[in-house]
């Protein structure tokens, strides 16, 4: 199908990153099958048109933000999916979304674990995109890690066949890997493999209240020194007490943080890791721990967590930021980033998934006020150096995309710069997907 109602083309000039130098597309097509998508990819590349891949628009960084005179190439229509029991996976289109093949794959009895917060929104094509982590990486991993095979429209319009079922291969180079948070700049991918779980066990949650984020961060440490939680989750006091107003749940309006972890350990291994994290929580200061093997009674704590975006977001336009440094390095930057914030006097409210260092602040600001949106902007690129000088990444799971592209050479340096500006052009010689992205 090819778009071009003005009207409908500006539902797709941005993403959930809001970037105000969108651009506006020659038309939309949002093809249903691989040839499809063949097809427009040659026509634009005999026409030298660039194509910017969407998926459902949830990007943080800008990575689906329409160009003016492109296509933009929306896979929303790709939603063919098919669970092997026999071989634990999953073949499905980039479509589709996560909570849909995580409920596919229950049907089956198995477990698709990648679980960002947006997951009952985002799609399996994005997420691949961005190789997107969740609130249970910290233990299994990121989408990388159950991405077994892909198909892949080149930007000659060739159709590639990467990986496939089997649960082991060396054959070649690992191109499976170099397409998985590419961002759409490599090519489009149609379909893909991924490798699917026994279903989790029933999960103990730990809840702890700290009078400091500092504290918080120290009792994170203190826990992954010794074990990987099935999940372990942060949220400073400005998410706390935005969710709060948004749920109603009896959270601690006067804590500085909060944090939520969880053991899915089957037995007397599960009781050593409630316990461990118990003993953390309260020797590192924690005003209240509490505990419960209640299914649905820890699922509203993590329903709480997930909701810590949205609610923030009623307090005024955000820049999400997605840092990440080494697991010690985490009280210096959540302390830096407070710092951050006193200097440049704009709210940042911190959330985590403090048990892979990955953190994201939120920055709250009116747009209407061209000062505070300066500081904003001024705040933004510090929080990124601040995490480049603690050895750490501008982004764990959202991508680069269009708003970061800045800082990137920062972070990994002039030779890698060239090198990736190296597979682009192989790849990608007219430079039509998904231009301005990373590069």
């Amino acid at each position: 199908m090819v778009v071009t109602d003005p009207d409908i083309l500006a539902g797709y000039r941005q993403d959930r990153a809001q970037d105000p130098d969108a651009g506006t597309s020659l038309a939309l097509v949002r093809p249903t099958t691989t040839e499809q998508v063949q097809t427009v990819v040659r026509w634009c590349a005999a026409h030298g048109v660039p194509i910017v891949p969407r998926g459902a628009g949830t990007s943080l960084s800008g990575g689906s933000t329409a160009v003016d005179g492109a296509i933009t190439l929306s896979t929303e229509k790709m939603r063919a999916l098919t669970i092997d029991s026999a071989t634990r996976t999953a073949v499905v289109q980039p479509g589709l979304f996560n909570a849909e093949v995580k409920a596919a794959a229950a049907e089956q009895g198995l477990w698709y674990p990648p679980d960002p917060s947006s997951f009952q929104i985002c799609s399996i094509g994005g997420n691949v995109a961005t190789n997107a982590g969740g609130l249970c990486c910290v233990k299994y991993g990121v989408t990388t890690d159950y991405v077994l095979g892909l198909q892949v429209v080149m930007a000659d319009g060739r159709a590639l066949r990467l990986g496939g079922k089997q649960l082991k291969d060396s054959a070649g180079l690992p191109l499976v890997k170099m397409f998985v948070g590419s961002e759409g700049t490599l090519g489009i991918i149609t379909e893909i493999t991924l490798r699917l779980l026994p279903p989790q066990a029933p999960a103990c949650t730990v809840v702890g209240s700290f009078a400091s984020v500092h504290q918080a961060s120290e009792a994170v440490l203190a826990i992954t020194a010794q074990i990987r939680p099935a999940m372990l989750e942060f949220m400073d006091s400005v998410a706390i007490n935005a969710v709060e107003d948004q749920l109603r749940m009896g959270l601690d309006r006067s804590a500085g943080a909060l944090l939520v972890a969880q053991s899915d350990a089957a037995g007397p291994a599960g009781a050593a890791e409630i316990a461990l994290i118990e003993a953390a929580f309260t020797e590192h200061g924690a005003t209240e721990v509490y505990a419960t093997s209640d299914p649905e009674e820890g699922e509203q704590f993590v329903v709480a967590r997930r909701m810590a975006i949205p609610s923030v977001e009623k307090k005024g336009s955000l820049l999400l930021e997605d840092v990440g440094v080494p697991l010690p390095q985490l009280p210096a930057l959540i302390d830096g980033i407070a710092e951050i914030s006193r200097t440049n006097d704009v709210v940042v409210s911190v959330i985590a998934h403090a048990g892979d260092g990955n953190t994201h602040p939120l920055l709250v600001f009116d747009p209407t006020d061209p000062t505070e949106h300066d500081r904003a902007q001024l705040a933004f690129g510090q929080i990124m150096d601040l995490a480049i000088a603690l050895g750490g990444t501008i982004t764990g799971e959202h991508g680069v995309g269009r708003l970061k592209k800045g800082w990137l050479p920062d972070q990994v340096g002039a030779d890698v710069m060239e090198l990736t500006a190296t597979i682009k052009r192989a790849l990608d010689p007219q430079g039509l997907f998904n231009p301005g992205v990373i590069l």
